[in-house]
C-alpha cells in the first residue's frame, strides 16, 4: 500500500476521494478504508499554496491548466494563502464567513483547492457550505435568489416531433416548471430541424410573454451556424470537461467557446446581463474519453468549472448520474457526487444546478433521487430538471419530474423565480399563495392543425 503522506498531489487527491467506481476503474482509488482515511488526514494538512505550485495536469500540455493558472487572482487568494486544506474547511463553515466573503474569495480558489476541501467534508458540510453562497444569474428570469428553486423544462422527444415537444412543454408550464430554461435535447443534428426548434420555442415564449429563455442543446458549432443564420438563439449550450483532451473529445476548445459567446452576445437577446452560456458537466467525462491524466474524476469535474466560469454562464449543471455505473455505481455514490459538484461549483462562483438522475442499469432508484433532490434543495441549488414522468423518452434515463419540483418547493418553502411566479399567477395557473390551480386552459389553440392563435396571430408550436 502506498503511503498517502508521501504521495504527489494528484495521487493524494485520488486516495482521499470518497469511493466511487470510476476511480476504481482507473486504478486510482484507495485500496482500503484505512488508506482512504489516512489520505484525507494527510490532505487536510496540505497548504493551499501547494495547489498553485503543483498542477495536477501539466501546464505545458493542457489549456485548462493554463486557464486555471493564468487567471488565478492572487489578491483574492491572499486571505487564504496561509491556510491548509483543513483550515480552509473550518473557515468556510465558520459563522463569521458568509456568502459575500466566499464570493470575494472565489477568484482566488482553484478547482483543485475546491475539490480537496470537499474530500474532507461530510455531506452536511457540503450542504452547509453551499447554502451560504448565492450565485445569481439573470436573463428574462432571475435564477438563484434565496428562497427560490428554479427548473429546466426538458420536453425532449425521440423524433423531435413538434407536437410531442409541445405536449410536454404545456404539461410542464401548467405544473410550474421552466423558469430557468426551456431546454430541448434534439434527437439529431440536422440544421434545418434545429433551426425550426429554435424558432418555435422563441415564438411560444414571445407569444405568451413567458419570462424564461430557450435552449436547443446541440453542439456549440451548430449553434454558431444557427446564429449566423439569424435564428433567435437565447442560450448557447455545450458539454464541457476538465482537461483539454476530454474537451477535444467533445469537439471543442476554449477559443470555440469564446467565439460562440461573442456570437450569442451579438444577438442582444438577454435584456438583463451578458450571461448567454449554458454548460453541462459530469463526473467521469475525462476518464470515459481516455484523457484523465491519472487524476480522480471528482477533481477533474471541479476543473470543468474553471472552464465554465471563464465564460460567465447563465446556467451550469452537473448531469450527475447520467454517464453510468462505471463512474458512479449506485445511489449512494450519486448522492455524494451531486453534493460535491454543487458545493464545488458554488465555491468557484457558478450558478449551479443539478440533473438529479441515473441510468436504468445503475443500482439506484427514484427514492435515491428523492433524497438527493431534497438535500440539494436544502443546500440552495439554483435549479433542477423537469422531465415528464421523470422518464426521458429520448435520452433513456431517469431524472426528476414536474411533480418532484412541486414537492421540493412545498416541503422546503421554496418558490419559482419571481418573474415566473408572477406570470404563473397572471395566467391563472397558481393562486396568490403560489398553489397550483385547475384554472382555465391558457393554450386552447396552440396544438397541431388548430389554425391561428389568439389575437389573430400564428402562435402554435406544432
Amino acid at each position: 500500500m502506498t503511503r498517502p503522506t508521501a504521495c504527489d498531489l494528484k495521487t493524494l487527491l485520488a486516495k482521499a476521494s470518497p469511493l466511487r467506481s470510476g476511480d476504481q476503474l482507473a486504478g486510482l482509488a484507495a485500496e482500503s478504508a484505512e488508506e482512504s482515511v489516512t489520505a484525507r488526514m494527510a490532505l487536510a494538512d496540505q497548504p493551499l499554496k501547494r495547489f498553485l505550485a503543483e498542477p495536477v495536469v501539466p501546464y505545458e500540455t493542457d489549456e485548462v491548466t493554463r486557464l486555471i493558472c493564468d487567471t488565478h487572482d492572487a489578491t483574492a487568494f491572499a486571505p487564504l494563502s496561509a491556510m491548509t486544506v483543513g483550515d480552509f474547511r473550518d473557515w468556510i463553515l465558520s459563522d463569521g464567513v458568509d456568502g459575500s466573503v466566499l464570493a470575494a474569495a472565489a477568484p482566488g480558489i482553484t478547482p483543485e483547492m475546491a475539490a480537496a476541501v470537499s474530500k474532507i467534508m461530510r455531506n452536511q458540510d457540503l450542504m452547509l457550505g453551499a447554502s451560504k453562497i448565492r450565485c445569481i444569474s439573470r436573463f428574462r428570469s432571475t435564477v438563484g435568489l434565496a428562497g427560490r428553486l428554479s427548473s429546466r423544462l426538458q420536453p425532449n422527444h425521440p423524433t423531435d416531433d413538434p407536437a410531442g415537444i409541445l405536449a410536454s412543454l404545456v404539461d410542464g408550464l401548467r405544473l410550474g416548471a421552466g423558469d430557468a430554461v426551456i431546454g430541448v435535447n434534439p434527437a439529431g443534428d440536422n440544421l434545418a430541424v434545429l433551426g425550426d426548434l429554435v424558432e418555435r420555442l422563441a415564438e411560444t415564449i414571445d407569444r405568451f410573454a413567458i419570462p424564461t429563455q430557450a435552449c436547443v442543446l446541440t453542439h456549440v458549432s451548430s449553434t454558431v451556424e444557427l446564429i449566423a443564420q439569424g435564428r433567435p438563439v437565447d442560450l448557447v449550450f455545450q458539454s464541457i470537461a476538465g482537461t483539454e483532451g476530454a474537451n477535444a473529445s467533445f469537439g471543442i476548445h476554449l477559443a470555440l467557446l469564446a467565439e460562440a459567446r461573442d456570437a450569442a452576445l451579438s444577438l442582444r437577446r438577454n435584456p438583463a446581463s451578458e450571461q448567454v452560456m449554458y454548460f453541462e458537466t459530469g463526473q467521469g467525462t475525462a476518464l470515459s474519453a481516455g484523457a484523465h491524466h491519472g487524476v480522480d474524476q471528482q477533481t477533474l469535474e471541479a476543473r470543468a468549472y474553471a472552464v465554465a466560469r471563464a465564460f460567465d454562464p447563465f446556467l451550469v449543471n452537473t448531469v450527475v448520474g447520467f454517464i453510468g455505473p462505471e463512474y458512479l455505481h449506485d445511489g449512494r455514490q450519486i448522492i455524494r457526487a451531486g453534493l460535491e459538484d454543487h458545493f464545488c461549483g458554488k465555491l468557484l462562483g457558478l450558478p449551479m444546478g443539478c440533473d438529479v438522475c441515473y441510468t436504468n442499469h445503475c443500482d439506484a432508484d427514484q427514492d435515491d433521487m428523492d433524497v438527493l433532490l431534497t438535500l440539494l434543495g436544502a443546500a440552495g441549488v439554483n435549479f433542477v430538471m423537469g422531465v415528464p414522468g421523470a422518464d426521458d423518452v429520448m435520452l433513456n434515463y431517469q431524472s426528476t419530474s414536474f411533480h418532484d419540483i412541486q414537492y421540493a418547493r412545498r416541503l422546503l418553502g421554496l418558490r419559482p423565480a419571481p418573474e415566473f411566479e408572477a406570470w404563473l399567477e397572471q395566467m391563472g395557473l397558481t393562486d396568490a399563495a403560489g398553489r397550483l390551480t385547475s384554472g382555465t386552459d391558457p393554450w386552447p389553440t396552440i396544438g397541431p392543425d388548430t389554425g391561428r392563435g389568439a389575437g389573430g396571430t400564428s402562435g402554435h408550436l406544432a
